[in-house]
């Protein structure tokens, strides 16, 4: 139970809208956000579907308020964070953070999707390919790059190293690749009620995997090749037919994005 030190309850007061991006970033990467609201992020950027954009931090040391941040905030208005430490362990507090807004200021919302900073999203191919198809109204969907049939690594060097004290089990229920998923407005809560009873653990999208499996929602398998958890090379050919790419940088986000727009066909 942590506390919003920034917060956007008014972002979907008099309207519900079709897609909430959930875009997971830490205070020093102003340069993806700001590449972000330009291009992909944009909330102007698929003609008349209304999407909205927050970015998702957590603070860098407990107490302190960022007034560079509170500036950024006041001049976009498409920020929130909560007083936890923003760290690569509490990714699991971040994304909650998110779904608990989702759930508490803007549960009339058809889709949302969570993201990171570095990871190319083309929001147009997202919309018009995977969500417009879908016959409203759309519950318990939920969609990404799936990863099934995935062990805990025990192994200390790895990045997604897991003590047996933190979980003790050998195999995980299936989830989608935190670099970007996608679910219906209605999941946000039933995930947010998992959490309440489902043991946390620090890897966030195995974490959402569980409250999903506790909640007996089925992962939906996408389309194949439109959610890439590695970075795709750049082309507007294969760009035009993917959702996610990752390990972006700035300069990336809006090269990629423009050529998108010139080369539509």
């Amino acid at each position: 139970s942590f506390t919003f030190i920034i917060n956007e309850e008014e972002k979907c007061k008099d309207k519900a809208p079709f897609l909430v991006l959930l875009i997971l970033t830490t205070a020093a990467e102003l340069q993806h956000r700001n590449a972000i609201r330009k291009t992909w992020g944009n909330e102007a950027a698929v003609p008349g579907v209304d999407i909205v954009r927050l970015f998702l931090l957590g603070t860098e040391t407990k107490g302190a308020n960022d007034e560079v941040l509170l500036r950024e905030s006041e001049q976009y208005h498409d920020i929130i964070q909560q007083d936890f430490l923003d760290t690569y362990n509490n990714l699991t507090l971040k994304t909650l953070m998110g779904m608990r807004w989702v759930a508490s200021y803007c549960s009339g919302t058809r889709f949302a999707m969570k993201t990171d900073s570095d990871v190319f999203v083309n929001t147009m191919h997202l919309i018009e390919k995977l969500l417009k198809p879908l016959p409203p109204p759309t519950e318990n969907y939920f969609t990404g790059f799936v990863m099934a049939g995935h062990s805990p690594i025990r192994d200390k060097a790895s990045k997604w190293y897991i003590s047996e004290e933190e979980f003790p089990g050998n195999r995980y229920h299936p989830f989608c690749s935190g670099t970007g998923y996608v679910f219906s407005g209605d999941l946000a809560a039933k995930i947010i009620s998992a959490s309440l009873t489902v043991k946390s653990i620090h890897l966030e999208d195995v974490y959402v995997g569980f409250c999903l499996n506790a909640k007996g929602v089925e992962i939906v398998h996408p389309p194949p090749s439109l959610f890439h958890i590695h970075k795709v090379p750049f082309s507007p050919c294969v760009y035009n037919k993917i959702i996610t790419s990752h390990h972006i940088w700035p300069h990336e986000h809006i090269l990629y994005w423009e050529t998108l727009q010139e080369k539509k066909h």
